[in-house]
């Protein structure tokens, strides 16, 4: 009796918890509300289902509790009671699935009116493009990835000169109007989620997938991943700004397109062919087998490589320049390295791409001295310095866990950072300098600031590029700076 009684009293918590509960989703602001009425119809269903088997189990304990002398009777099958239960279950199950299914196919055919929005996802941030003035979307490969294209954009396409590209977490959209969001991930799976706009869809790498949907309601709403990528993953958030017409149309005119971002970067720079070789470590797995920070692995370490003497296995021995590493690269079975096995496979790369990566592994090497600007070429101004260090750290992926806007994220916002007081995890504390953003970037779990997590890898930049990274970071402190002056009571 007290098992059946407990069973009711679970029936009655369930239904009065479910009205009474404060926590129910706010209202759709898109054109997508049938996908809350079909959730409605898959809650009502399965509770029904929920209170008559809950009941029935009530019921059985009662009827057929234990009686003295009494005995079970045997029966093998009810025809008539199985037949029933295959209709209502089928019933069910088909009434849960068709408004499901026909919400699916409304969701992914899309009207002829819709515009493009491509949301492009890395771990951990987001970044979106519009279609120019001429309403179409230019071509994409990842092959064409790189700090100067993320978006992987073909320089040579003419339809995509005039796309306009937004390099951070908020993009903006105009009222009522059909839009067709195009997702693709650069790295691992993703989910581009907008609870508000009942939008949701998976971002599969190599895969374009995509739904429509249209905003009904101005206002600020977050973006999610909702599908697990990385340590990170519960900071990868943006917004979605739905504001009318015109004020969207000036906000989009004021955005960069793909034409002006390759003429700011015409001139190659040494961060750029940097870039474009750890790019190539990540294409062709090189990191699998060589280390960047000294430690063991299947194939000779990086770190320090460059300019030191190495053994072969036959006795010989060289010195580790460009050209030793093309041959390398190119043909790995000439010559092995004594201590480690010949698994190394041949590549096919061309002489740029060689030559990206051969100044990477020397921008790792201890004794290289290729941080001197060349003959006849300027240094830098403070200004460029700090937008090379900028584009860095989108590239390097430092903007999802580091926000330039002082608010929190996994590690120390950089709004401020430079030259304020830190207090560490063990309670002491240390001024931000120079030295210390620089201990912070190579060994980043020597000094933990309290409050953050031990989760950021070490990188292993090579002096130019620390310099601009503290460039930036130092621009935001200024920023800071000039703004507190400016507003009035500060």
């Amino acid at each position: 009796m007290a098992m059946a009684i407990i069973l009711v009293l679970i029936v009655i918590a369930s239904v009065l918890f479910h009205i009474l509960a404060p926590w129910h989703a706010t209202p759709a602001a898109s054109n997508w509300g049938s996908i809350d009425t079909t959730l409605f119809i898959t809650l009502i269903i399965s509770g029904i289902f929920f209170i008559a088997v809950t009941l029935f189990m009530a019921v059985a304990v009662i009827r057929f509790r234990h009686k003295e002398g009494a005995r079970a009777a045997y029966q093998p099958e009810n025809k008539k009671l199985e037949t029933w239960l295959i209709i209502v279950t089928s019933v069910g199950i088909a009434a849960m699935l068709a408004p499901g299914l026909v919400v699916y196919s409304d969701f992914v055919r899309v009207p002829n009116n819709a515009y493009e929005l491509e949301v492009v996802a890395q771990q951990w941030q987001w970044a979106f493009r519009f279609p120019g003035q001429d309403g179409k979307l230019g071509k994409s490969d990842i092959k064409f990835v790189d700090s100067v294209n993320p978006f992987g954009l073909d320089p040579k396409d003419p339809v995509g000169q005039d796309d306009v590209l937004i390099i951070n977490n908020e993009v903006r959209l105009p009222l009522d109007k059909p839009v067709k969001v195009l997702l693709r991930s650069k790295d691992v799976l993703h989910d581009f989620y907008v609870p508000q706009m009942r939008s949701k869809m998976d971002m599969v790498p190599g895969m374009v997938s995509y739904f429509w949907f249209t905003p009904t309601k101005t206002g600020k709403y977050e973006v999610l991943c909702a599908e697990y990528c990385g340590v990170g993953h519960y900071n990868m958030r943006g917004h979605m700004i739905v504001e009318e017409q015109d004020a969207f149309d000036q906000w989009l005119n004021s955005q960069p397109t793909f034409a002006q971002t390759l003429t700011t970067a015409a001139k190659p720079s040494r961060d750029s062919v940097l870039e474009k070789g750890r790019l190539l470590v990540e294409k062709y797995g090189c990191g699998a087998c060589h280390s960047q920070d000294g430690s063991a692995s299947l194939g000779p370490g990086w770190k320090g490589l460059y300019g030191r003497t190495e053994q072969f296995a036959d006795g010989t021995s060289v010195l580790v320049d460009d050209a030793y590493l093309k041959e390398s690269i190119l043909d790995p079975k000439a010559r092995l390295v004594q201590g480690y096995p010949p698994v190394m496979v041949a590549y096919t790369i061309n002489d740029d791409e060689l030559g990206a990566l051969v100044a990477l592994i020397k921008s790792l090497g201890a004794g290289q001295q290729d941080d001197e600007p060349t003959p006849g070429e300027a240094s830098s101004p403070g200004d460029d310095l700090a937008a090379q260090g900028q584009r860095l750290a989108q590239s390097l992926g430092c903007l999802a866990c580091h926000s330039v806007d002082g608010s929190k994220g996994v590690g120390p916002s950089w709004q401020g950072l430079y030259g304020e007081t830190v207090t560490l995890a063990d309670g002491s504390t240390i001024k931000a300098d120079e030295g210390y953003i620089k201990d912070s970037v190579v060994n980043p779990g020597a000094k933990i600031v309290k409050g953050y997590a031990a989760v950021m890898p070490a990188f292993t930049p090579s002096d130019q590029e620390l310099n601009a990274l503290i460039a930036f970071i130092k621009s935001k402190a200024n920023a800071d700076a000039d703004t507190s002056k400016a507003e009035p009571g500060k």
